[in-house]
């Protein structure tokens, strides 16, 4: 089944608006826009282990992960990050997991790489990666780091801001849960469009003034690069960052929601999660102005237009 078509855009604005909360259960008003973070840096615990343990087994979509079965595996490498950074500074890479998701955040990576690191054996784009060789990676890819964030923006975040609005809060959470002494100089983006750029806007908005675009922390110049998680050591480790954490808060939510199946689909279409959307309707992690939501048959569904049942 192909990844929903938005059905409306959301309402606008620059992306501050009144937001009804992050993933992990954040406020969010204002004051705690850049709350629903998870963040590690080395010598610590990845701050992505206080959610679910391993579990379950693959989803399906592009939930599912049956390891490097699609030809050779692409080896990252850190060639990228040293063309474009100058000697002694950081890179970040950045990925994002679950914008094709009909239910659950969608949840940004950001990984900040220092100079001079080796590359990480095994480390790989998360897509590439069975579920428990992800899982197995998500630790040693948390050291490797010189500091790591994943930012989410909530089910209802993602309704009323559209997706690339959604893409640029989840992108400003994680940024604003990067060590403070370890600010990247460059962002690597997978893909070719850009969020990172307006994230690095709401950053500056949160701190008064004294983020990213003021004061010693300098604005990260972003670059987009298709394929980026493939080929980009920084982004295949926000890649695995962020797919990790979304996973365990999907698992985590699971058994509240049993018909779902959300441990094995992590909220992606699957048939068990289409049978039972047609049963139940929505819940509160699902999204409810993708189009997906307009042919569901129950009242309550959340579906203008949903059609009687006799």
């Amino acid at each position: 089944m192909s990844a929903p078509s938005r059905r409306r855009k959301a309402a606008g604005g620059d992306g501050r608006g009144a937001a009804t909360g992050s993933a992990s259960t954040q406020s969010g008003t204002q004051a705690g826009r850049l709350a629903g973070t998870h963040a590690g840096t080395p010598g610590g615990t990845p701050g992505g282990t206080r959610t679910a343990p391993a579990g379950g087994t693959p989803g399906r979509g592009e939930g599912t992960t049956t390891g490097a079965r699609r030809g050779r595996r692409p080896t990252p490498t850190l060639d990228t990050e040293a063309s474009l950074a100058l000697p002694g500074c950081l890179v970040a890479g950045v990925d994002e997991v679950g914008r094709g998701a009909w239910a659950g955040p969608v949840s940004v990576g950001v990984a900040v790489v220092a100079p001079g690191a080796a590359i990480l054996p095994g480390l790989a784009d998360s897509k590439l990666l069975d579920e428990p060789v992800r899982e197995a990676m998500f630790e040693p890819v948390g050291r490797w780091c010189a500091t790591w964030a994943v930012g989410h923006a909530s089910p209802s975040e993602c309704d009323e801001l559209g997706m690339t609005r959604a893409l640029a809060l989840a992108c400003a959470r994680a940024l604003g849960g990067l060590a403070g002494d370890r600010w990247p100089s460059v962002l690597i983006l997978d893909g070719n469009l850009d969020y990172a750029s307006r994230a690095l806007d709401l950053v500056a908005v949160e701190s008064g003034g004294q983020g990213p675009a003021a004061g010693d922390r300098q604005r990260p110049a972003v670059h987009t690069v298709v394929r980026a998680d493939g080929t980009c050591a920084s982004v295949a480790a926000a890649s695995v960052l962020a797919k990790v954490t979304r996973d365990r808060i999907m698992r985590r939510a699971a058994p509240h929601f049993p018909p779902f199946d959300f441990d094995r689909n992590k909220g992606y279409p699957s048939p068990a999660h289409r049978r039972a959307l047609d049963g139940y309707g929505t819940t509160a992690l699902h999204r409810r102005s993708w189009s997906y939501v307009a042919a569901l048959p129950w009242p309550g569904s959340g579906a203008p237009g949903w059609r009687a049942v006799d």
